[in-house]
């Protein structure tokens, strides 16, 4: 983000506080305060506010946490901006990197939550969204073992403030539930229906690697796009081919659509990984942040192979995208769910150890979930949810799908257990529902992921799911984890996934009454 943008944001940030102005005590700010999940950061950062107001109304009350939020994500990224010349190796290097771009898409969804008309499902999205992209700061650190000198000076209060804001939810605790309409969500306009669904698509340009098409590469596709004029629908069309290109598709370049010739035949690939020097966030062969992307016919891939631990093959940051047919190929951490609302439709998805994971609110419907031959000594788990935070409207829904084993599982079958889920973070949340579960997974279904953490906070549900291992007898006994029945499914959407969060499916899922 440039200086100016920053103090275009900052200027209008102020101007919301200025336009509710009015006298507001210490014993007022602290009222308001002990409220929130985090007081003390409340108190002292609103004292320091010399235009302090009162709020009229919950929402108001909402807006000035936003504001102060927001204030603190500048005032973070500005200072952060500067650190990287106090980096002492690569490692450093690259976690800082990927702060700078999570700080900048913190900024941007705290400031559509105050700007933006939205939907109260809208704002808790995107603060979801916001406080899931500091948290992945602190992870890349982490998991390069270098937290030791600039993360620490990195630190700030922006992350228990974007939980204040969460915790004060506007009016009522009910949020409309998002439902789908012939197989879609219904944030997918009936034209872009049409555009998947179709045998064939009209494409803005074409990526051929035999010259047949506009471009050779897909990079150079995105770079015209990013020329375009307006911000509407822009077709790439990617021939046949393995297109080995790593690609970022940023804030900047919205509604995009990649076809591809069907996934089998249409691969793009890269080999980034954590044991290669990446962090995870940035290990990605394309990474997604432009809101309502789509991507159809396409299998998105990483070969840096078991050994190199975490690498992935697509993540997606991107609000209302899409991908439909597409494929999803790797080991460790394939698909990274990593925020915002998404949809997957009869996607292939490919991995051992924990290959769908992160902090979305998103539905895998109709997919074939494979879990392949992780390495000597280690376990399958299809998911790793990473909800840190009671009030985000995130989780893993997979629904009407079938997890299997890969054809080079199949033979060493009795040598692996295979798990559906372990708690990465505190709230984690996956729930399956009529979902095919084959002889592969462990009769225990979920795996701790250290000693008790998360056991109790965690929400791991199952409902009328079908297979071999489809039993529920001998599952873990967790606080957390739920046998959802017909009533208690009931129960569960109203007090959960309608309140806490409106990501799940409603046709054909019994989780509201009437269904």
């Amino acid at each position: 983000m440039t200086t100016k943008l920053i103090l275009f944001v900052l200027t209008i940030s102020l101007f919301s506080f200025l336009s509710l102005q009015s006298a507001f005590s210490s014993e007022e700010i602290n009222k308001l305060c002990n409220q929130t999940p985090n007081p003390e950061p409340c108190k002292y950062f609103m004292n320091q506010n010399p235009n302090h107001f009162q709020p009229n109304h919950n929402s108001d009350y909402r807006k000035m946490a936003t504001d102060l939020a927001l204030q603190r994500a500048l005032a973070a990224q500005s200072h952060n901006k500067y650190l990287g010349s106090k980096c002492r190796n690569p490692k450093e290097k690259a976690a800082w990197a990927d702060c700078l771009k999570l700080y900048q898409d913190t900024i941007i969804q705290l400031n559509n939550t105050l700007e933006k008309k939205c939907t109260d499902y809208d704002s808790q999205t995107w603060l979801s969204s916001a406080l899931t992209n500091i948290e992945t700061c602190r992870t890349g650190f982490v998991e390069l073992g270098v937290s030791d000198f600039v993360f620490p000076l990195m630190s700030n209060n922006v992350s228990k403030l974007i939980c204040n804001t969460l915790a004060l939810k506007n009016g009522s605790s009910a949020v409309k539930p998002e439902t789908y309409k012939s197989g879609f969500p219904s944030w997918v306009s009936g034209g872009d229906r049409k555009l998947l669904q179709a045998a064939s698509v009209s494409p803005n340009l074409v990526v051929a690697q035999d010259g047949s098409g506009n471009y050779k590469t897909i990079k150079e596709g995105l770079d015209a796009a990013a020329k375009r004029s307006g911000s509407g629908r822009f077709v790439i069309r990617i021939k046949s081919g393995t297109y080995r290109e790593n690609l970022e598709i940023g804030n900047g370049l919205t509604n995009i659509m990649l076809v591809g010739d069907g996934l089998r035949n249409t691969i793009i690939t890269g080999s980034r990984s954590v044991g290669g020097g990446s962090t995870t966030f940035n290990s990605a062969t394309v990474a997604v942040t432009g809101d309502g992307f789509i991507a159809r016919g396409i299998t998105f891939r990483n070969t840096a192979g078991p050994s190199n631990h975490q690498a992935v093959a697509l993540r997606s940051g991107s609000d209302l995208s899409v991908f439909y047919r597409c494929g999803f190929e790797g080991y460790q951490d394939t698909l990274y769910v990593h925020s915002q609302r998404q949809f997957y439709k009869e996607c292939y998805i490919y991995g051992t150890v924990d290959f769908i994971f992160g902090n979305a609110a998103v539905v895998l419907q109709n997919c074939m979930i494979y879990a392949r031959r992780p390495m000597a000594q280690q376990k399958n788990v299809v998911t790793a949810q990473g909800r840190t935070d009671p009030n985000q409207n995130t989780g893993i829904s997979i629904h009407n799908s079938r997890v299997m084993a890969a054809p080079d599982l199949v033979p060493v079958l009795s040598s692996f257990k295979t798990f559906l889920g372990r708690p990465w973070k505190l709230y984690s949340r996956t729930v399956y529902m009529k979902t095919y579960l084959d002889s592969l997974v462990d009769p225990a279904g979920w795996l701790e992921w250290d000693g008790d953490f998360a056991l109790s906070t965690l929400y791991y549900g199952e409902y009328g799911n079908s297979g071999p291992s489809a039993s529920t007898g001998g599952r873990v006994k967790w606080g957390g984890y739920k046998v959802i029945t017909s009533s208690e499914a009931s129960r569960f959407t109203v007090s959960n996934f309608i309140a806490g969060g409106s990501w799940l499916p409603a046709t054909g899922v019994p989780f509201t009454s009437g269904l």
